[in-house]
């Protein structure tokens, strides 16, 4: 029986993990990333579209990005997208391409987006406690409707308990690996 709130819910556990993985790969590193400029919304013909769905997005260098969109009239308004998010490089338009060109980390940067990420773990580990509470009150409800005995109850907070630890020490260890990239000179 408890099985059951436990399949149903598992996508609501994956789901904080999936926001987590995609929150800490918009975290820069030291070396640039398609992710830092992917979720960028750009106005193309008024229709408001993330960046990846109209522009090629690439690497030349480890501290570059270069945008080309695939529609060459639209350029201008990618970079103005590009230049409101504000990501901290210097941009230039060499009327095919946007080069964003990412300043070095300096250490003092390193810390300051750990401590971001920190606080982006926090979020997932808050999302895993409301999924957790949500389970909770689920089998709660079904106690109380006679359809689970109060035995089993409790064996499946242990159950849920250990699940929630499973996730947490996942996002736990992502928060670890993402932490060492950052700081990696």
């Amino acid at each position: 029986m408890f099985k059951d709130f436990i399949e149903k819910y598992t996508p609501d556990f994956d789901a904080a993990i999936a926001h987590f993985e995609k929150e800490a790969a918009k975290i820069r590193t030291g070396r640039a990333t398609p992710a830092l400029v992917e979720g960028v919304v750009v106005d193309v013909y008024g229709v408001p579209s993330p960046i990846k769905q109209i522009a090629s997005i690439s690497v030349p260098e480890a501290r570059q990005l270069l945008v080309q969109p695939w529609d060459r009239s639209q350029l201008a308004e990618v970079e103005k997208a590009i230049t409101k998010a504000n990501l901290g490089a210097q941009i230039s338009n060499d009327g095919l391409a946007i080069r964003l060109t990412f300043p070095p980390m300096t250490e003092e940067n390193r810390r300051d987006l750990v401590k971001i990420l920190h606080h982006k773990a926090e979020e997932a580990r808050v999302g895993i406690r409301t999924v957790r509470e949500d389970v909770w009150k689920a089998v709660v409800a079904a106690e109380k409707s006679g359809t689970m005995t109060e035995d089993e109850k409790f064996a499946g907070k242990d159950a849920l308990q250990d699940i929630v630890d499973g996730y947490n020490q996942k996002i736990e260890d992502l928060r670890t690996r993402k932490e060492a990239d950052i700081m990696t000179v």
